[in-house]
Parts: C-alpha cells; structure tokens; sequence
C-alpha cells in the first residue's frame, strides 16, 4: 500500500558538520527540506569543516545566505515556504522571536543540556576539564539554550583528547540524537524534558588571544587551555622576547614531578633535547611540536634562542 501521508516540510538553519551531517539525517527521514538558511565561508577563517553549501548544492535543496537574520526578507522568505518544522544545525545567529514563530523550531547544542549553554561549548568543556559531554535537541526560544529537551546523546571525553578530537565525537552524537527523536518529532508525539537552567550555566565564545598561556597555574590548567585550542584551533601560545611560540602537540603527565622541575624557570625551557612547559606548581608539560611565528621550531633552535 502506498503511504500517502504527506511529509513535513522544514526550513533548517545549518552550518559546520553538524549542519551537514543533521541535514543528511533529515533527508534519509522523509523529511522535505524545502530552504536552507547557511553562511557563506569566511575567507580570513581556517575553513577545516565541510560545506553546508556543497550539499544543498549536490541535493538541489535551494539555500541562502542572508547576512542579518533579523531581517524582514528572511522572515517573508521563510514565511513563503510555510514549513511545519524548522531545525537550527551550528547556525551562527540568533533567530529573533518572529522568525521563530512561524512554526515549531529546534536547535542542535554541542553539550550535555544545561550544562556548557552559549558558544563553543565543547571547547569550554575541555577547559574545563569535563569527562563528558555530548549533543542536545531542544525547542528554540529567544533566550539561547534554554527550551525544553528532546533528545540528547553522550561522549566521553578522554584525558588528552583535543577539542576537535571530542568535536567529532559530538558531531556523530548530534546525528544519532536526532535520528533516535525524528519518528516522534514528525509525528507529533516527542517527549520533552525540563531543561534545569538553574544549572550549567552560560558561556561566551572565545577569541585567539584566549589561547595565551599563564605559566603561573598548575600544569594540568594550561594542558587543559592546550587541548581546547590545539589546532585547527588557533592553539595555546607563550610570547618570548618578541617571538610567539604556539604549542602545536603536548603531553601532561604526573610524573614530570616538583624534583625533575624544581631548578627549572616557569614556561619554556629545553632539558636533554626536549621541549618543556615548566607550570607553577613544578609540573610541567612535555611539548612534541612547537612553531614560532607560525614556523616549526626544533628543541636545539629553541634552546639556542632561550640561551641569546
């Protein structure tokens, strides 16, 4: 027998592998993508994720790029389309309130809901030195993060796990979240659950100069700065006599313990051919890959620079 129910109609928000791999699962759904809402790349950006644009283009999914979401003709366009369901992917804008009016609306968060609300959570979560985090569907309201839970999926974080490590993570967790929730979704009957705002709590996003290195707290505090920002990151740097050394690859282990570091200054130094992080409490990194002004510098060029 022919199903003759007619599929749903969405406008989806998307950008990043979130946008990518979220829009494929609507496809494989039933679900009848009827516009994009995406981002053109930045070209002063390091572009090391896959384009929402080539997809819709492969699909034929007609998109746009508009530079204000707040604007009156992306409300009209969205509007035209009168879609049952709208889905935001790693959009990099708010969507105001009227534009969320116009049908059911979720959005895609790369935490574990309430913890780790506001931009680059998964970031945080590794400054912070969280064990887990995950992805989170939840309704769309004005106030970010905070509507009513739909689906969620966990990772682990494990101890030397970069930010872009874990982010691929999530990017597979935010895939099955919602393919575990979309029956439900399409037909009305997804459960939701509180999403307790008096934990977590908010987070801004964070910019280059971030990543700079204070020698004077505990090495597990700077390997921590170091895995959220490895790159494609911009990564953790030190300035040293004009110079800006950016650690590329590094290790943090107990037993580079307060007697191996005791003599040793705070921040970078080289000991037996290799490249250290000396931290305030007489710990310290060991640093396999290391760049100054953005070139590869070896731990004999180091130690000839530290010495002039």
């Amino acid at each position: 027998m022919t199903d003759l129910t007619p599929r749903k109609r969405a406008v989806v928000f998307g950008y990043h592998n979130v946008g990518v791999r979220c829009l494929k699962v609507l496809l494989a759904g039933g679900v009848d993508v009827a516009l994009v809402v995406t981002h053109e790349d930045n070209a002063s950006e390091n572009i090391w994720f896959e384009s929402v644009i080539s997809l819709c283009q492969s699909e034929g999914i007609p998109y746009i790029t508009p530079a204000d979401a707040k604007s009156p003709e992306l409300l009209e366009q969205v509007k035209a389309v009168q879609p049952d369901l709208m889905f935001s992917f790693y959009y990099r804008n708010m969507l105001p309130a009227e534009l969320l009016a116009v049908a059911p609306a979720f959005n895609m968060h790369g935490s574990l809901l309430p913890e780790f609300r506001g931009r680059a959570p998964v970031n945080w979560a590794v400054l912070h030195g969280a064990t887990e985090t995950g992805a989170t569907l939840h309704e769309m309201t004005v106030k970010p993060d905070a509507g009513a839970i739909v689906s969620q999926m966990e990772v682990p974080i494990l101890p030397d796990d970069t930010a872009h490590e874990v982010f691929g993570k999530v990017q597979v967790a935010a895939e099955q979240a919602l393919w575990r929730v979309l029956p439900s979704l399409l037909g009305g009957t997804a459960v939701r659950r509180h999403n307790d705002l008096s934990k977590g709590g908010y987070f801004s996003g964070r910019k280059p100069e971030d990543g700079r290195i204070d020698w004077s707290q505990p090495a597990q505090q700077v390997y921590n700065l170091h895995r959220a920002v490895a790159p494609p990151y911009p990564g953790a740097f030190t300035d040293v006599g004009g110079v800006r050394y950016v650690i590329e690859r590094a290790r943090f282990r107990d037993h580079l313990s307060n007697d191996f570091c005791r003599s040793l200054p705070l921040g970078l130094t080289v000991v037996d051919n290799c490249i250290f992080g000396v931290c305030g409490d007489g710990r310290a990194l060991t640093i396999s890959a290391l760049t100054a002004d953005g070139v590869p510098v070896t731990a004999q060029q180091l130690q000839a620079r530290l010495a002039a």
